[in-house]
């Protein structure tokens, strides 16, 4: 078999394990064989590119970032739905549309709460996907469309059409994302819509693929052939190979009609997705022409929306959790209470300004609901059912994780530990600590940091110096040869400059542009550990925030102990400079690709120690771009 033949033949097999093991839930090879086939495939494809099949397999992982989305018109409208809060609402509609009865009636949806997209197919394959946007031109996602499983590549047939769809996150993935990027100390996404809205608009596409994401299409926007009703195109939609709306229900009369939409109420806490309520439209084609749009909606469809299930219950205890930020967040202990679908316990209170603004007290009756479907959230206390001698809750004043000190500006709303060796933190901080652009500990990742912190071989960054031999080369994945070129490389750390130090040490609104004009302006540690906020604000684009985060970090006793040690293990705390000048005054410059001789890190210390500055995309300032390959 030759390599074209090889090419073909591996597409085959990985379309056959990729069918067993997302559809039929029956996978016969491990994922590391997945994972090694798929690599040979990509290297056979990069060098036949011309051989790629249009649905190969690789598609769906992936292809190159975009420095922006593209604009594109959509050849059908993309109309949005007038919304009815009441059943007296949906008995309006029926009456403007008492026709539909006649002449095979309605057709009810649920409303799938993701974002809206377009897909056009050409011949069968997928040529194009955009975002709702305005109606008429939405945002070019192609790349990132096509790493969604539910999107077909080929159709069944060879069609020329045009179908619309709901891309959205299922419940269990959000969970998991949020569970990582809280892991991480990344913001959360409030629900499964704006997680499927931040991922669909990924500009790396790799990124969108590991996000798991699903579509329901729901309606035919253009076609070649010619049907009657709505229900008829669903099942030539599903025929074509599309995942349609599901469980969609063909009623005649009014009361079915209401009928369908509680049916649907009632399951939609326990469906495996979000819905954001039901949609009812007129089936017969030919009746939707008739009766048209106005200038925002069509008048053949409505949606009814679901009101938010809200219910009573008792604040028991108000406890503090300690973030991996060190931010301190308040959480309501609550009677446990059954509501949209689970039961709910916990509820978070955000912060300080939350509590005084609702005046939520420990005992207070409460009420509570899920902030869209999903996330416990309190809206009021009743005061009326309040017990005698009720104190307002008050935030600590000392981290209940470490015990240090915390910093309570009543400028803000948040509590924050500073405290660099804090438990609920250090995980994050050590792993802060080792990365690229910080001390760059080539083979100190995140997976091994946490073992060597749980195994309680190091408790802060500053350990990583005092770290023998004999105490890890028995760890699991680490060998005697790997645990010397550990050693090696924490050894080498100690030689980096101090503006990645001082970058490494963690310290809240200070990024490594930032640390290296710190670095540059009191060269050595000591000096900007010294510095009063007075000399750090003198500093070009630093700001008041920065500057206190600065003096709170160096007033907090055990980050200067944590420092000292770094000082004791030989870790160089002077600014090196480098290669400096002017030559690259007053130019912006973009680097893109991979360059031939330089790591990007490198090649950006170097244009701004010569006075230049970088940015991440071209714009009118740029004045050179700096290209590698790829």
């Amino acid at each position: 078999m030759n390599e074209i033949e090889k090419l073909h033949s591996l597409t085959k097999e990985l379309k056959r394990h990729s069918e067993l093991y997302y559809n039929q839930d029956a996978p016969e090879i491990s994922d590391y064989e997945y994972d090694m086939l798929m690599r040979e495939l990509v290297s056979l494809e990069e060098k036949y590119p011309e051989e790629r099949e249009a649905d190969s397999p690789t598609v769906r992982v992936g292809g190159k970032a975009l420095s922006k989305f593209e604009s594109g018109e959509h050849e059908v409208p993309l109309e949005s739905l007038q919304d009815a809060f009441s059943f007296e609402e949906i008995e309006d509609f029926a009456e403007k549309t008492v026709k539909a009865r006649e002449n095979g009636g309605y057709v009810v949806e649920m409303k799938i709460d993701g974002l809206s997209v377009a897909l056009e197919y050409k011949n069968g394959v997928f040529v194009r996907g955009l975002t709702r946007g305005d109606g008429r031109v939405g945002e070019d996602v192609t790349e990132n469309l096509k790493t969604i499983r539910d999107i077909p590549l080929k159709l069944n047939s060879p069609e020329n059409v045009i179908v619309r769809g709901e891309v959205y996150m299922p419940k269990a993935v959000w969970e998991r994302l949020n569970a990582e990027r809280e892991e991480k100390g990344e913001n959360l996404f409030a629900n499964p819509r704006n997680a499927a809205a931040g991922s669909l608009r990924q500009l790396d596409s790799k990124i969108t693929a590991t996000r798991k994401l699903s579509i329901f299409v729901f309606n035919l926007q253009k076609s070649e052939k010619e049907f009657q009703t709505h229900t008829e195109t669903l099942e030539w939609m599903r025929s074509l190979g599309f995942k349609i709306s599901p469980e969609y229900k063909p009623v005649n009369s009014l009361n079915e009609v209401i009928k369908a939409v509680e049916e649907i109420g009632e399951k939609r806490l326990n469906l495996p997705f979000d819905i954001d309520g039901a949609v009812v439209k007129v089936d017969n084609l030919t009746l939707r022409k008739e009766l048209g749009s106005t200038t925002k909606t069509p008048r053949w469809a409505v949606a009814y929306k679901y009101p938010p299930e809200v219910k009573e219950t008792v604040v028991k205890d108000i406890e503090i959790n300690v973030g991996r930020t060190g931010k301190l967040t308040p959480l309501a202990v609550l009677e446990p209470v059954f509501i949209a679908g689970s039961r709910v316990s916990k509820a978070t209170l955000h912060n300080r300004d939350f509590i005084k603004e609702k005046d939520i007290r420990i005992g207070d009756t409460v009420k509570i609901r899920k902030a869209g479907d999903i996330i416990p959230e309190i809206i009021s206390s009743d005061k009326t059912k309040r017990k005698e001698g009720s104190v307002p809750f008050e935030m600590p004043k000392v981290c209940p994780s470490c015990g240090e000190p915390v910093f309570n500006d009543e400028s803000e709303s948040a509590v924050k530990c500073e405290n660099s060796a804090c438990p609920a933190q250090a995980v994050r901080n050590i792993i802060h600590y080792a990365s690229k652009d910080a001390m760059d500990i080539d083979g100190l990742g995140d997976a091994l940091c946490e073992k060597l912190f749980n195994e309680g071989i190091i408790s802060s960054y500053s350990d990583l110096y005092e770290i023998k031999a004999d105490s890890i080369e028995n760890l699991e994945g680490l060998g005697e040869k790997s645990a010397q070129n550990l050693l090696n490389a924490i050894e080498k750390s100690k030689e980096n400059c101090l503006s990645r130090l001082i970058y490494a040490l963690g310290i809240p609104e200070v990024g490594a542009k930032t640390a290296k004009s710190f670095a540059k302006r009191f060269q050595t540690l000591d000096l900007f550990a010294k510095a009063s906020e007075e000399e750090l604000i003198l500093i070009k684009d630093i700001g008041e925030a920065t500057a206190k985060s600065v003096i709170n970090f160096f007033s907090v006793s055990k980050n200067n102990e944590t420092v000292s040690k770094l000082v004791l293990a030989g870790v160089n705390t002077k600014y090196l400079g480098g290669e400096t000048g002017n030559a690259f005054e007053g130019i912006t410059f973009v680097l893109t690709g991979t360059l031939p001789t330089l790591s990007r890190s490198e090649a950006t210390e170097i244009i701004e120690a010569n006075g230049g500055t970088v940015s991440g995309s071209v714009s009118k300032k740029t004045g050179m771009v700096l290209a590698g390959e790829d």
